[in-house]
């Protein structure tokens, strides 16, 4: 299977799926939908997959059953390369265009707890600190939820507290959705990121798969 790149009717398909996120627009739809955004998201995953591992193309369908937003389509589709849980490497179409990332979206209980373990150990905490200074300054995005205060157990004036609170720690960047974005040239594109984040993402698995 070859990726051939991302028709600009993905795009014009989630444009019009934020206005109109109904069922009858989809079913209207449904077509576009599998032509323009899920094949070419399966082939690109498909020749990732020898070096990354198998994606997991998520399906369109929101989870409503506890959301107030009740409207029943993903405004964007996603796919994403476990490593271990909740970590690995991500990439998204949207209406804003391709974005990639990369790290652990959710760890608790005993994987947060390894996790923060390992960022209060001054030589495995400063590894973790030199690659994520790294990345911000190679122009990534930082990102994940935190929490307000320290957690149990830790000093406020620990000198890795920002790491510390961490509940995710993800790092990513957007393509846009120029011809160089949604292009062949693509899969390169991410194969040569996820390679970037592979340090990131090898040290959160190592230490949650223990």
């Amino acid at each position: 299977m070859t990726f051939t790149g991302f028709p600009t009717a993905a795009l014009d398909f989630y444009d019009d799926l934020e206005v109109d996120n109904t069922k009858s627009f989809w079913e209207a739809h449904k077509a576009v939908y599998a032509e323009a955004v899920a094949a070419p998201m399966k082939a690109l995953c498909a020749e990732l997959s020898g070096e990354f591992g198998e994606a997991k193309v998520f399906r369109p369908y929101r989870d409503v059953r506890f959301a107030k937003d009740k409207t029943p389509y993903k405004t964007h589709q996603g796919a994403f390369v476990g490593v271990g849980p909740s970590t690995g490497y991500y990439v998204e179409l949207s209406p804003r265009g391709i974005r990639v990332g990369g790290g652990f979206y959710e760890a608790s209980g005993p994987r947060l707890s390894a996790i923060r373990e390992a960022i209060a150990d001054e030589k495995e905490g400063a590894r973790l600190v030199r690659l994520v200074r790294k990345y911000d300054k190679d122009g990534w995005e930082i990102g994940g939820e935190q929490l307000k205060t320290a957690p149990r157990g830790y000093d406020v004036a620990h000198p890795r507290i920002d790491l510390l609170r961490r509940k995710q720690l993800f790092v990513g960047r957007p393509y846009g959705f120029g011809e160089d974005a949604i292009g062949p040239g693509l899969v390169d594109r991410v194969r040569n990121d996820w390679r970037a984040l592979r340090p990131l993402v090898e040290w959160v698995a190592s230490r949650t798969d223990r």
